[in-house]
């Protein structure tokens, strides 16, 4: 008889799941480090302890003088007037791509912000793997609402183990503690408002719950599995387009000459004293015959501010999402959040203004403003942690406007209309008494 062997039955090793890498998010620096959808070149500095870099500085000077550098394309950016969404779309996605990425104008038309409707739609049927900024912006509110909730129990944990410390403490005082009528501690006699959150350390701020928070694979691994990206048998069209507003729309084709915007219905490039007379126009609730404006028409007032602050570097977005019309953002949305809130006020300071009884009636009835109104944009900014300023455009009397326009309605200089029109800004704050109280 043979020796018996001992037979072990195969160990099967499992081997693990490879993971579809995720997407880093792209260097925003690199991306948006030009602020404009125009080339500078600037000069060399100076380095005070090199003599030499005064040669480089004069050769680079000698150089542009003599052939000089063209900071523009060669071909106008196209874009076309929307006169029922009363904006400018701009439907090639190059175009789009580069106005947001080199100054954040306009948004994106089935996107909150940046146009990037195409790629939620490829993560979505699964041929793409990362998360867009939209995504990114609903984790963070949703971690923001875990964390209230977390803390709001917390802060519960903590009274009723400071009320439950009180009721063994003074059993004998009534409504406070002690035992009740079926052997429990009444405590809930006393308001809770009217004791003192202890500082417990059960209380952790945003920072430590964050890090209590499992990793980012761990959460990854509560998802669904992602499919790696193929090849699709299909392709699928963008249907989204950029959407300008008319203030950046006109920036784009008067101060800095990359945009030419076209009439939908012939195809035809609109001259810049026409888009201008057509803008304000149709800044007015009831679009107005062109040439047929007032001298403190809603367009002309907030480019005005629009190109006062663009002008100063600010990147200066649409703010109806706070209830005020601009937000300024130091370098862009994706870098920060807005530091300064913006309400356009017109200002009436010119004697013509109050030199009739009808038209001091018209000029209170524009001015006048409620200190409720005030008050609650006051606190909207301030919850959302912004500087309210209150800019004051003063405006002309209408002779000095029409000097300006032909027969027809259109402004012949716009540069010598603008400088018409001056700024002044205020900026308020919220006194709140416990911060304060010096």
């Amino acid at each position: 008889m043979g020796t018996p062997f001992d037979v072990q039955a195969p160990t099967s090793h499992t081997e693990p799941e490879a993971k579809v890498p995720r997407s880093s998010r792209p260097n925003y620096n690199k991306l948006h480090s030009q602020p404009f959808p125009v080339k500078v070149y600037p000069l060399p500095p100076l380095i005070p302890h090199n003599p030499l870099s005064l040669l480089h500085i004069a050769f680079t000077y000698l150089f542009h003088w003599v052939i000089p550098p063209s900071s523009h394309l060669i071909f106008a950016l196209p874009g076309y007037l929307s006169a029922d969404t009363r904006s400018v779309h701009v439907t090639d996605q190059a175009t789009a791509r580069m106005l947001w990425e080199q100054g954040f104008f306009g948004k994106g038309s089935l996107s909150r912000s940046e146009p990037a409707w195409m790629e939620r739609e490829k993560i979505r049927q699964g041929l793409l793997v990362g998360n867009t900024s939209e995504e990114y912006t609903m984790q963070r509110r949703e971690e923001r609402k875990q964390f209230k909730k977390d803390r709001a129990r917390k802060e519960r944990e903590a009274i009723d183990e400071k009320l439950a410390e009180e009721g063994i403490a003074y059993p004998s005082k009534p409504g406070v503690g002690g035992p009740g009528p079926e052997g429990t501690n009444d405590v809930s006699l006393t308001p809770v408002s009217e004791r003192a959150l202890p500082d417990s350390p059960l209380l952790p701020n945003k920072d430590e719950w964050k890090q209590s928070l499992p990793s980012n694979a761990a959460r990854d691994d509560l998802k669904p599995p992602s499919v790696a990206p193929e090849s699709p048998s299909y392709s699928i069209v963008n249907q989204e387009h950029l959407q300008l507003t008319l203030e950046e729309a006109f920036f784009l084709v008067y101060a800095l000459g990359v945009l030419e915007i076209q009439d939908p219905s012939n195809r035809q490039p609109i001259s810049t004293p026409t888009l201008f007379s057509i803008c304000r126009s149709r800044s007015c609730f009831t679009p107005q015959p062109l040439g047929n404006c007032s001298p403190d028409d809603a367009f002309i007032l907030s480019y005005v501010v629009y190109h006062h602050f663009r002008s100063l570097g600010w990147v200066v977005r649409p703010g109806i999402k706070f209830a005020v019309d601009y937000l300024l953002y130091n370098r862009g949305p994706v870098f920060s959040h807005a530091e300064f809130a913006i309400i356009i006020l017109p200002s009436y300071s010119h004697a013509f203004w109050s030199s009739t009884p009808g038209l001091r009636a018209m000029i209170g009835k524009k001015e006048k403003k409620s200190w409720w109104w005030l008050h609650c944009v006051n606190r909207v900014q301030a919850h959302v942690r912004k500087s309210l300023v209150l800019v004051y455009v003063e405006v002309p009397p209408p002779w000095e406007i029409e000097q300006l326009t032909d027969e027809a309605g259109e402004v012949l200089d716009i540069g010598r209309l603008l400088r018409k029109y001056h700024i002044r800004e205020l900026m308020l704050k919220r006194w709140t008494p416990n911060r304060s109280r010096d």
